[in-house]
């Protein structure tokens, strides 16, 4: 016995049954991050032109307190990362650019757990049904050879029977391959959003330090330029926020 006929031995003892059941589980656990982070991006959602608005003000008449107020209690990752920025406002403007830009590393960590395994289950789903119809038409033909040539009804009927089972694997794999595909595209099109968010609050504190090194203790009449970056940085965010 040569290898393709061991192996067509191995596939015929498989069948394509277990090939379904891995993808139906697959399914499940594919359905559970959708909804855990569904759910996630509904808490962390922010009112960002109100946040932009009253983070803008506070810095523009240097009250630091009001503004690190704003953001240290929101669940926001835009929230998150002009926190980390404030917390170092009193270094310097590379000080806080640095701060936020690991703060913005962080938070894109967090914001894409689990995404992973959809982008992969999408990516690979049709490929692990295709290996179910495999097998199910590996058992289709083997039935035909056992019957021979004059085949009976019985024997037709076996082999109808094997193709639709081949069928209903690759359909299997598109109906979990769909879901996880088009949810993984909508999280990584709201995880863009939230990160360009991120940024136009960035460059509103960066406006801020680079203008009044000096923090909230920095001259009046440099708050004029702030707040013209400021202008800026709200249009970006309503930008973004499309």
């Amino acid at each position: 016995m040569n290898i393709v006929e061991r192996t067509k031995l191995i596939l015929l003892d498989i069948g394509a049954s277990p090939i379904m059941y891995l993808m139906i589980g697959l399914s499940v656990i594919s359905v559970a991050i959708m909804v855990e982070r569904s759910l996630f991006f509904f808490r962390v959602r922010e009112n960002l032109q109100r946040l932009a608005s009253e983070l803008g003000a506070a810095l523009g008449r240097g009250d630091l307190a009001s503004a690190h107020e704003l953001v240290v209690h929101a669940r926001s990752a835009e929230a998150a990362i002009v926190a980390a920025g404030l917390a170092r406002i009193a270094q310097g403007p590379a000080a806080v650019e640095e701060a936020m830009a690991g703060a913005s590393a962080v938070q894109r960590m967090r914001l894409e757990r689990r995404l992973g395994f959809l982008g992969t289950l999408g990516s690979n789903a049709p490929f692990v049904g295709l290996l179910g119809t495999v097998i199910g038409i590996v058992q289709a033909f083997d039935q035909l050879q056992v019957a021979g040539a004059a085949s009976g009804g019985g024997a037709m009927n076996g082999v109808m029977g094997a193709i639709a089972e081949a069928l209903v694997a690759t359909a299997i794999g598109l109906v979990v391959a769909i879901p996880a595909v088009a949810a993984f595209n909508a999280f990584q099109r709201r995880i863009k959003g939230i990160l360009g968010n991120a940024e136009a609050l960035r460059h509103i504190v960066l406006s801020y330090v680079k203008a009044s090194p000096q923090g909230a203790s920095g001259p009046a009449g440099s708050r004029q330029g702030s707040e013209d970056s400021q202008v800026v940085c709200f249009d970006q965010l309503s930008a973004s926020a499309h």
